[in-house]
């Protein structure tokens, strides 16, 4: 496979954690699209428990909200790599976020696939999806709200999941792409 690389971008709006940037595309014309100065990687952790049930979030985002969208999403733990801890690992990430935002501890991690990109015409960005197998459902932390972006956690038995997720759209919920790429790999 022939790999086309573009090295000619340019920023049009800069922010901490987020630029808007063109490049020329293979035709010539410029092509937008939005990039992570910070991060080097992302992370989607499925947390799967006592090997029957994943721990979803409830998040409110302000782009789904500002656009008449969906007032909730559907995720899984997920996070940035390198963004606020520099020289950090993949697997440091996916313990820390795994951390913060549902406050448990796996007991093991597997690493599931690495270079997902949930939309690559748009978004630079790209994700690591990995399973954090925990064997007793116990918080080791608090877990963060992340600024108020996420509302609630809720276990689900693995064998419900499809229904789950389809009840939950039907109430007008977003599914966050990269969880259910992530949920791929449950094979239900």
């Amino acid at each position: 496979m022939k790999v086309y690389i573009m090295v000619n971008s340019k920023i049009l709006y800069d922010t901490k954690y987020l630029q808007l940037k063109s490049t020329p595309s293979k035709s010539g014309s410029e092509w937008v699209y939005a990039h992570r100065p910070n991060a080097k990687d992302g992370v989607v952790i499925v947390p799967i428990i006592e090997n029957s049930k994943i721990l979803f979030i409830v998040e409110e985002r302000p782009p789904l909200i500002a656009e008449n969208i969906a007032v909730h999403s559907i995720a899984v733990p997920a996070g940035l790599v390198g963004d606020e801890r520099e020289g950090e690992s993949i697997e440091d990430a996916i313990r820390a976020e795994l951390l913060e935002e549902a406050g448990l501890m796996a007991d093991r991690i597997e690493i599931k696939t690495r270079r997902a990109a949930s939309s690559p015409g748009c978004v630079s960005e790209t994700f690591t999806i990995a399973y954090a197998y925990i064997n007793e459902y116990k918080i080791a932390a608090e877990p963060i709200s992340d600024g108020g972006i996420i509302v609630d956690r809720i276990l689900v038995d693995i064998k419900n999941i499809p229904q789950w997720l389809k009840e939950q759209e039907q109430k007008g919920a977003a599914l966050a792409s990269q969880t259910l790429a992530a949920l791929f790999y449950l094979n239900i």
